[in-house]
């Protein structure tokens, strides 16, 4: 098959996409419907830069801590390298759930467009990663909330 047949193969394909897509009140249905979860995707990018700002603060107190003799290291500096740690733990935590959900609601948004011009119905799909995700978010808030309490107990009083 030449390249001229795939091309005349495909051309009512692509009419019948043009077509689909090409009413302009769809088109604004569709990015209606898609506007919570992108304000949701930018939540939980705001959301995460939160997180990851409080990550690196983390993050560089550790090297400090460590850049110092470990044997003239006090007890004190070996205490708080462990609470910065269980911090840091939770943060990482609290990152991934995030982006899983920021991955996910990416897919949702995707889909809807998606579902606008296919004749299958994946309503189902989309109401299932909707709902993951915000398990996702909300498993994720929990480790930062957790991190969070890490933080206000502060070393001394770790667990």
């Amino acid at each position: 098959m030449s390249t001229f047949d795939l091309l005349a193969a495909a051309q009512p394909f692509a009419f019948d996409l043009l077509e689909r897509t090409a009413s302009t009140p769809r088109v604004q249905a569709v990015v209606q419907q898609s506007l919570a979860p992108a304000f949701l995707l930018g939540a939980i990018g705001a959301i995460m830069n939160v997180i990851m700002t409080r990550m690196i603060w983390i993050a560089g107190r550790i090297e400090r801590l460590e850049e110092s003799d470990a044997e003239a290291r006090s007890e004190r500096a070996v205490r708080e390298l462990a609470w910065l740690g269980r911090r840091r733990r939770a943060a990482q935590r609290a990152i991934s759930f995030a982006t899983a959900a920021a991955v996910n609601i990416s897919l949702v948004i995707g889909l809807v467009f998606v579902s606008a011009y296919i004749t299958a119905q994946i309503g189902s799909l989309i109401a299932f990663l909707w709902v993951l995700t915000m398990l996702l978010l909300v498993t994720g808030l929990a480790h930062f909330l957790h991190e969070t309490r890490l933080a206000a107990r502060g070393y001394g009083k770790a667990e």
